[in-house]
């Protein structure tokens, strides 16, 4: 007879004997079983088995802690208002792309501090260091991290909120969430985090318009109760010329000067104002989005609605486009003089079903008014005694004119992210297909992956 042990997970209890077991057994010490096998055979196998005593099932939490956006092209931003310095590390870049700090520099310079009178007048030259994943003047494949350095902190400015909260401030919340927080400057809520997102920003601009040709625009459409008229921007025509010929970033000279008179009177009185900011992305292959939970306006939501301050978000006719019928809001196709599908009118905002239909993707983004401000306002300290609170300190009276390249950087990550998940997905297999290109695009080659691989 040969013998063999086996020690198996079992959800049995020790000493209790299974009553549906199939073979002879029989209870051995230590609450095992002989089973015996092969009846009738000259080879005889014993098998001793010890079952396991069950164990209860451990509880695992898994949180995501908020500092990586991104599914492929991801971006992890870090740094505090008024620590060493803030900046990124972006993971999932495609090799060979040409990249450089001037390209990142372009960026920061429109997002920094101090570029005029509307502006807080903290003065920053927001340089930034490319540290690592960019060699010889290209993309490496490997992570890119990037810092820019604080040069001109004032933490006795913060003194008086260490003990109380500022209204409608993230102050309160942070304490409510961590039990401490950064007092100066407000720490990772303060909108000096978007540099990292601005930088990254930069690279997938690059990445876009080199792959697809894709362009992302934004310009300030409404501060306070001065609105910038739908039809007066040509969306197709609008330039960055156009967008930065004016320190509020309105591409309508009259309408800007109204928008800039608006945040110089409650500059003057300590009081700040809110607006709406608009943003186009020209040129975006048709295909981008992943039905059902991360269709691409819900991807872009997210991106956006994490910017500090936003309040709201729209896409196409947004929330006016509830007062239509079918067939007032309707797209409707045809097919133009390039064989090309287009939509003789744009209401879905370049998205339909959550995925880009190669139309112009226009979306708005409403700011709160800045919730630091001189004028005297009550609220209570970190002890839970009400007061009366006066803040201190270098801030936007208006936070649209300067976030009109962050919104841009966070629109430019969702469609570089949601593009290379387009081409892990759904470019590798054969594409057979009669359907004829969408505007701008090159039909598509019908190719399979042996004959691309004989072309590298």
């Amino acid at each position: 007879m040969m013998k063999a042990a086996a020690i198996v997970q079992s959800p049995w209890s020790l000493n209790q004997k299974p009553s549906h077991y199939p073979y002879k057994s029989d209870l051995v010490d230590g609450g095992g079983f002989n089973l015996s096998t092969f009846k009738g055979s000259s080879i005889k196998i014993q098998t001793t088995i010890f079952p396991l005593q069950k164990q209860p099932h451990k509880l695992e939490v898994r949180a995501s802690i908020g500092n990586t956006f991104g599914n492929l092209f991801r971006v992890t931003t870090f740094g505090e208002s008024h620590g060493g310095g803030v900046g990124c590390i972006i993971d999932g870049c495609p090799p060979r792309l040409p990249l450089s700090e001037s390209d990142m520099q372009v960026e920061l310079d429109r997002r920094r501090p101090g570029q005029s009178r509307i502006t807080t007048p903290r003065k920053e030259s927001d340089t930034c260091k490319i540290l690592s994943g960019v060699g010889q003047g290209s993309t490496l494949g490997t992570p890119i991290a990037v810092s820019v350095p604080n040069t001109d902190q004032r933490g006795n400015d913060y003194s008086e909120m260490a003990l109380a909260y500022r209204p409608s401030h993230a102050d309160a919340t942070y304490d409510f969430k961590y039990g401490v927080r950064a007092v100066e400057g407000g720490g990772r809520s303060s909108a000096r985090e978007t540099i990292g997102r601005v930088a990254a920003g930069a690279v997938a601009k690059k990445l876009l318009k080199i792959q697809s040709a894709t362009e992302v625009l934004a310009y300030v459409s409404r501060v306070h109760g001065v609105e910038l008229p739908d039809d007066v921007v040509d969306h197709e025509k609008l330039t960055i010329e156009q967008i930065e010929s004016n320190i509020v970033r309105c591409p309508d000279p009259v309408i800007a000067e109204e928008m800039i008179k608006a945040i110089d009177m409650v500059r003057l009185r300590g009081d700040s104002v809110g607006g709406v900011i608009t943003c186009i992305a020209r040129n975006v292959p048709r295909g981008l989005g992943s039905p059902v939970f991360d269709k691409l306006e819900a991807e872009l939501a997210k991106g956006l609605m994490s910017l500090p301050a936003t309040k709201g978000f729209e896409i196409g006719s947004g929330f006016s486009g509830s007062k239509m019928t079918g067939s007032e809001h309707n797209d409707e196709f045809y097919i133009d003089d390039s064989g090309n599908v287009r939509t003789r009118t744009n209401r879905s905002g370049g998205i339909q079903g959550g995925i880009s239909n190669g139309e112009t993707i226009v979306m708005r983004v409403a700011f709160k008014p800045t919730s630091t401000i001189t004028t005297l306002q009550k609220t209570v300290t970190r002890e839970g005694h009400e007061t009366e609170f006066r803040a201190r300190g270098r801030h936007d009276p208006c936070v649209v004119p300067r976030a009109v390249p962050m919104v841009e950087a966070m629109v430019a990550l969702v469609l570089a992210d949601q593009l290379l998940q387009h081409h892990a997905q759904c470019q590798l297999l054969r594409f057979d297909t009669n359907l004829p290109p969408a505007n701008g695009e090159k039909g598509s080659e019908n190719v399979t992956l042996e004959e691309a691989a004989t072309r590298r």
